[in-house]
């Protein structure tokens, strides 16, 4: 009966997180409580997970990320990146590069957030496309995430399953002999195979073809001085030379869809425009329309306050995610005024206030100058045009990067658990100004640091019941016929597509109690399927929703789902084909 329960339960959460409406963290905590509530966790067991060793060294190693990003070590290699030459095979390997590398040691999101507006920059400079770096450094970013014990939260958890299991924890570089030959593989082929998959768009050849963000959706009505008040909208163009398309019009609060070429525009007509940045700011420039985005804002007598516009996307974090475009508030609560939406591969049906935001969404936003970047981060959004690096005095990078190694240090030798040394990190960060006590707590990935509390309990109720050997066992039989080598792929291949579809942290709670039982029931060392289980959630190349950075780079980049199979596909059966022999060759039956 009680494995009946908690194979059900798992289907429910199986359901839910590809239907993908309810949020991850709140899906594990339902499945938490049908467990409590139907006896198989103990009630007074229920939120133990929350104290797990693996939920507080992943919070810990998120705060010293942040601490390391506020140093402006990050910044200062991303300066550097500037001064590459412009053949683009330089700029994606030297990007990738670096991003897998940051990735090993900070979480993997803000690895490429960091990069993101270099990478976009250079595209700008040589009139490129920016789908052409953009995805390579995100799963640049997973793969430098296996490299280390502290560079994926899924290393950490089979770290603890390890331990769990009777054996000594993983230890800081024991990642590192699989996970260096696949981080360089991998790059090598992002960026001298991988990005020739992905669409091909001209950067110079004609103005259609010129590189640009993204199309965005706005409105503006036409006042009583309006240059085109009067005008048919198929004169709207030849008029002002703009490249504007009118997909609507509003007019006595009624929408018209689509309206007709020769529809003559009327004082207090709402015009619903799609353009870039260019031309959207061109057209409001020469029409005199009035773009509704909110109030002005005053410039003050010193200039010091300079009023800027800025494009960013929406992290899949942000607290935004899910509001409308109006709900959000933006000039009450951050001070900035949503000029237009841009959402790429969809059009924007509803009137522009009524849109509900989602993660990869580009905003064009209006606010002073001194006070856009802090607005922005508390809007969880990345700007993606050049805002300048905050690069942090040597003394501050020296001290970040000196806690940093220290931390490393204390857990190679053996002297503290990751754990309790990187909150020593953390605390000595907070003490030393690097990482303020506000942004400590912001730097935490809440969602993922409940989904791991409530999930524990859940992939410990799997193992308890009998499942996690039931479903070991049919495996085995399965595969009776299979050599190990194939069964360990088959365990790989399994925990990637998972980890496509759920959160990777999520993947490696229910994969590894199985894992532990194939090893037990093949009577071989737990090692390299723990190991293989660790490369398959990082591994999550062939969907847009599989990692937060490869929904980051969604909108930017201007994918759509078939071009992260085009480029995923092949990495995958690439890393596959690498990871077995590699694990073996380091983690012997």
């Amino acid at each position: 009966m009680q494995q009946t329960i908690v194979f059900a339960t798992l289907g429910l959460a199986l359901v839910l997180f590809i239907w993908g409406r309810i949020r991850h963290d709140i899906t594990a905590l339902i499945c938490l409580l049908i467990l409590t509530l139907t006896g198989i966790v103990p009630a007074g067991e229920a939120f133990h997970g929350f104290a797990h060793p693996a939920v507080i060294a992943v919070a810990a190693v998120l705060m010293v990320g942040q601490g390391l990003k506020n140093s402006g070590v990050v910044d200062v290699i991303g300066h550097q990146m500037l001064r590459i030459g412009r053949s683009p095979t330089l700029q994606v390997l030297a990007l990738s590069a670096v991003v897998c590398v940051a990735s090993a040691f900070m979480n993997n999101v803000g690895a490429l957030a960091v990069m993101m507006p270099v990478a976009i920059q250079m595209a700008r400079k040589n009139g490129t496309s920016p789908s052409f770096i953009l995805m390579p450094l995100a799963f640049a970013s997973l793969l430098g995430g296996m490299m280390t014990l502290i560079g994926t939260p899924p290393n950490i958890i089979i770290s603890t399953f390890r331990a769990d299991a009777g054996r000594s924890a993983f230890g800081m570089f024991d990642f590192a002999p699989v996970g260096a030959v696949l981080a360089l593989v991998g790059v090598l082929f992002v960026s001298l195979v991988g990005r020739r998959l992905l669409p091909r768009r001209s950067g110079e050849s004609s103005a259609e073809d010129r590189f640009q963000i993204e199309d965005y959706i706005t409105e503006a009505r036409i006042v009583k001085d309006c240059k085109i008040n009067g005008l048919a909208i198929s004169e709207i163009n030849d008029k002002l030379g703009t490249g504007v398309d009118v997909l609507g019009l509003v007019r006595a609060r009624k929408r018209i869809h689509a309206p007709q070429p020769e529809e003559t525009l009327k004082t207090n007509d709402i015009l619903i425009v799609e353009a870039d940045s260019d031309d959207l700011k061109e057209f409001i420039d020469k029409s005199g329309a009035k773009l509704l985005g909110g109030k002005k804002f005053r410039k003050d007598a010193e200039g010091s306050q300079e009023v800027e516009i800025a494009e960013a996307v929406v992290t899949p974090d942000s607290p935004l995610v899910g509001q409308s475009a109006a709900g959000t508030q933006m000039r009450t609560r951050y001070g900035l005024n949503l000029l237009a939406i841009a959402r790429r591969g969809k059009s924007i049906r509803k009137r522009f206030d009524k849109q509900r935001l989602k993660a990869g969404d580009v905003l064009l936003l209006q606010g002073r100058a001194r006070t856009m970047d802090d607005s922005l981060r508390a809007m969880g959004c990345l700007p993606l045009a050049e805002r300048g690096y905050s690069i942090g005095r040597p003394k501050r990078i020296a001290t970040a990067v000196s806690i940093f190694a220290g931390s490393i240090a204390l857990v190679v030798a053996g002297v503290f658990a990751v754990q309790v040394a990187f909150v020593l990190a953390a605390v000595l960060m907070v003490l030393t100004g690097i990482l303020p006590v506000r942004e400590m707590y912001h730097s935490v990935d809440w969602p993922v640091i409940v989904l791991l509390g409530a999930m524990l309990p859940v992939g410990a109720a799997l193992e308890t019941s009998g499942g996690a050997a039931l479903i070991a066992d049919q495996i085995l039989v399965a595969g009776a016929s299979l050599p190990v080598w194939a069964t360990l792929a088959v365990i790989l291949l399994v925990t990637m597509l998972l980890s496509g579809i759920i959160n990777n942290a999520a993947t490696v709670v229910l994969m590894a109690p199985i894992g532990l039982g194939i090893a037990s029931g093949l009577g071989a060392s737990a090692d390299p399927f723990l190991m293989a289980i660790a490369v398959g959630a990082s591994g999550a190349f062939l969907t847009p929703i599989g990692h937060q950075s490869n929904t980051l780079v969604l909108g930017p980049g201007g994918y759509t789902f078939g071009d992260y199979l085009r480029m995923g596909l092949p990495l995958s059966v690439l890393v596959v084909a690498t990871a077995v022999p590699m694990i073996l060759l380091v983690w012997p039956l």
